[in-house]
């Protein structure tokens, strides 16, 4: 077994010693001689696997530990064909194939379960231990280039060989003590892996969440941007139209208008339909000349019943209105509303006599008892309204 001491945690990683022994044998030496030391995490494939084991600034390169003995002639040794263990596991780690069926120091771990495209490529040799599958969740989120390269450095600082079942080969040199990196292994170019560049620093824990929130945000509005759904990444939606939607496919335009028109001046009310049916798509847009009002209207409109469906109200993310972007959203000039631009009950002749109706879940002490009218109303069985409607007409 082998621990890893990486920038960003502790990789402690169980080998398959009797599966594949030479495999093991020289990732267990180069550890032991502190090959690994300093050398970066220089592939990240998010939800696939990273890649390391790369030597910075050394001549020779990635070599097996035959290379330090032998010379450049055993610098690489042969893919052992019998072994037939599959990346299923996730932190499965293997010898990296160098193209043509040849090993060396490179190797690499799974950031996910069965990488069928790995199995019989590469060559598996043992996998990470459960309690460091955290690190590897770190390492699987790191900003990267078009590269696979993470932005900031991510390196093995150090290597602790745990158990080793091997002897020393003859002729291998093994260092008195760990040795120190040189200037230009750490100059990379990019930010240093000992840089803090914690943006959540001295936030709370609510307060960070809400900053990944807005970046994650961000980047979607820039990803909308690319792909042409928004004119621009920073636009703004507008702070006075309403978004509502679970509507009652009979609800109309002037439905909505008459009943929103309690909190203020409507600019335009639609009901958005499908361009060939005509048929609702139960959701509307509502413009409101102030935003005041608007505010007003979602704090109280919300969950409230509207022929018989109980409606969703918040603010709109649209920006297609103020941009005329893809989707025209017609302004019409109100033409009627409530009287006093309080709340009407709709009445309705005919079959659907007395069906509709709009009950409010918060307490409004001026619509109390038009509430309690229409609750009367909507569960009087329909032939006791139409026989008052008769005695009316009498």
């Amino acid at each position: 077994a082998v621990l890893l001491e990486t920038s960003v945690g502790d990789i402690a990683i169980d080998l398959y010693v009797k599966e594949a022994p030479k495999e093991c044998l020289n990732f267990l030496k180069l550890c032991k001689m502190k090959f690994y030391n300093f050398t970066l995490i220089d592939r990240v494939q998010k939800n696939f696997c990273f890649e390391t084991g790369r030597p910075l600034f050394d001549e020779s390169g990635p070599q097996s530990i035959w290379g330090k003995i032998d010379g450049p002639s055993g610098r690489f040794f042969l893919r052992n064909l019998k072994n037939r263990i599959k990346h299923k596991k996730f932190g499965t780690v293997s010898m990296v194939n160098d193209g043509n069926g040849l090993h060396g120091s490179q190797f690499l771990i799974t950031l996910t379960e069965n990488a069928d495209s790995l199995d019989g490529k590469h060559s598996v040799f043992g996998e990470v231990a459960e309690e460091s599958h955290d690190v590897l969740r770190k390492i699987n989120d790191a900003f990267c280039d078009d590269a696979n390269i993470p932005y900031q450095d991510i390196r093995i600082r150090h290597t602790i060989v745990l158990d080793d079942p091997f002897e020393d080969p003859a002729g291998l040199p093994f260092p008195d003590a760990s040795p120190v990196p040189r200037p230009e292994q750490l100059e990379t170019g990019r930010i240093r892996d000992d840089e803090d560049i914690d943006t959540f620093k001295g936030m709370s824990e609510e307060e960070a969440r809400e900053a990944i929130r807005k970046r994650e945000a961000k980047s979607h509005t820039q990803i909308l941007e690319m792909v042409g759904d928004i004119p621009d990444a920073d636009v703004k939606p507008p702070d006075n139209v309403l978004f509502v939607c679970k509507l009652n496919p009979v609800t109309t335009d002037e439905d909505l208008r008459l009943i929103f028109s309690r909190y203020g001046k409507i600019l335009s009310c639609e009901v958005i339909r499908d361009r060939r049916t005509n048929e609702s798509l139960q959701y509307a847009f509502i413009e409101f000349e102030r935003p005041e009002d608007c505010e007003e209207a979602y704090f109280k409109m919300d969950n409230v019943l509207i022929d018989d469906r109980r409606i969703h109200v918040n603010f709109s993310q649209s920006v297609a209105k103020d941009r005329q972007w893809n989707f025209q959203f017609p302004a019409r000039e109100q033409a009627k509303r409530g009287p006093g631009g309080g709340l009407a009950i709709k009445d309705r002749s005919g079959a659907d006599s007395g069906k509709y109706a709009l009950v409010f879940d918060d307490d409004h002490p001026r619509d109390r008892d038009d509430r309690e009218r229409s609750r009367r109303r909507s569960r009087s069985p329909p032939r006791h309204r139409d026989s008052d409607r008769d005695r009316d007409r009498d």
